[in-house]
């Protein structure tokens, strides 16, 4: 079981990674919506014009980029749950307890580094 103060900490952590993925999120959503802008005044044809297939290539990383950043906040989010709940540092594999070092370095470790190892 943690410590008040190691959950506080890794509250924290996880906190300020949420903030973090918000603004890129935000970011990335507003770069995502200028390159569709900027592409809906020219006359870029994707398969035929040279120009086009850079953005469609932009467009379609800046699109994975937002994907992942989504995902890391789903996995933010679900730690806190797990925090708010009790159950945050216990490995959802073996149900032992997830060493402090790894969740200081991966604060949405859901496995320990056994199981994730296994994997």
């Amino acid at each position: 079981m943690l410590d008040e103060r190691l959950t506080a900490e890794l509250r924290e952590a996880l906190l300020a990674r949420r903030g973090e993925s918000q603004r890129r999120l935000a970011s990335l959503t507003g770069h995502f919506q200028d390159i569709v802008d900027a592409s809906v005044s020219s006359n870029a044809d994707d398969e035929h014009d040279p120009e086009g297939a850079t953005i469609a290539f932009e467009r379609s990383q800046v699109d994975a980029l937002a994907r992942d950043t989504r995902r890391d906040l789903a996995e933010v989010d679900a730690a806190l749950a797990r925090l708010d709940e009790g159950r945050y540092g216990t490995c959802e594999v073996c149900g032992g307890p997830i060493a402090v070092e790894r969740l200081r370095v991966r604060p949405t470790a859901r496995t320990c580094v056994g199981c994730a190892a296994r994997r």
